[in-house]
């Protein structure tokens, strides 16, 4: 078994036979976090919508974590109080490990940029990412991508908040994931430029890859503007749509009828 569960903005569990990982759980109720933007995007508090119902069903069958970045829209209060109260092992890069550590949680691994690991009965490595174009990336701060390798003999790439840079394009070249998990929704704040991949980058990123696209950070932060509705018409537009997925929030892919 090996199915992806999407839950909003980049919060999703892989599960797999043995195990179900949870990916930056951002798990607070609607309007629980001020809004990302006021002038450039309608000042909407944070996420904009609610978990799905099947959240919660989802969510007793988690038993590990994965967290690639501290920004509240991939760990927030109600994430950090799930993975605490259950003690889920956590693995997470070693820039955030003393962080999240003083948050009280279960970090059993951390990793560096192009280190590769032990995980799962499979392995991990660290990607760099870059989040934001030109100088609004370093005020993001230090971000991490994982290259997964399951038991199951599939890969997963999980992009997390970036750029299309050298890194990801050796990702994509060298490695050829079979799946990958990229953050579609042109975030911007009301000033500087795009913190995630724009429209051309996620093209370039598409046409670069070799597996399956799943798109995320969708319809669910106030500061990113690109819906599913314009991202499907612009990847049909370029005859790029049969390798993306674009899930609603709640929906389960089932890998193993893809590749």
């Amino acid at each position: 078994m090996l199915k992806i569960h999407h839950l909003r903005n980049a919060t999703l569990i892989i599960e797999t036979n043995d195990h179900a990982i949870l990916i930056d759980p951002m798990l607070g109720n609607k309007g629980s976090l001020p809004p990302f933007a006021v002038f450039r995007h309608k000042a909407k508090k944070n996420p904009t919508v609610s978990l799905p119902q099947n959240s919660d069903e989802l969510l007793k069958k988690v038993n590990y974590c994965l967290i690639t970045h501290l920004h509240p829209d991939h760990i927030d209060n109600e994430g950090v109080k799930f993975l605490k109260a259950r003690n889920i092992p956590v693995s997470c890069s070693n820039r955030d490990e003393k962080e999240l550590k003083k948050r009280g949680l279960n970090v059993v691994q951390s990793l560096k940029y192009w280190n590769k690991q032990p995980f799962l009965k499979g392995t991990i490595e660290g990607i760099p990412a870059k989040h934001g174009y030109g100088f609004i990336s370093k005020p993001m701060g230090d971000v991490m991508g994982y290259y997964l390798t399951l038991k199951e003999g599939k890969t997963i790439y999980i992009t997390s908040d970036t750029i299309y840079t050298k890194d990801v394009a050796r990702v994509l070249t060298e490695y050829k994931p079979d799946i990958n998990v990229l953050p579609c929704g042109e975030a911007r704040f009301d000033l500087f430029k795009h913190l995630i991949m724009t429209k051309k980058d996620i093209l370039n990123f598409v046409k670069n890859s070799s597996g399956i696209t799943i798109a995320n950070h969708m319809e669910s932060i106030n500061h990113c503007s690109l819906t599913r509705h314009q991202l499907k018409a612009l990847l049909k537009e370029n005859n790029l749509l049969k390798k993306v997925i674009i899930p609603k929030d709640g929906d389960t892919i089932s890998l193993e009828n893809l590749l």
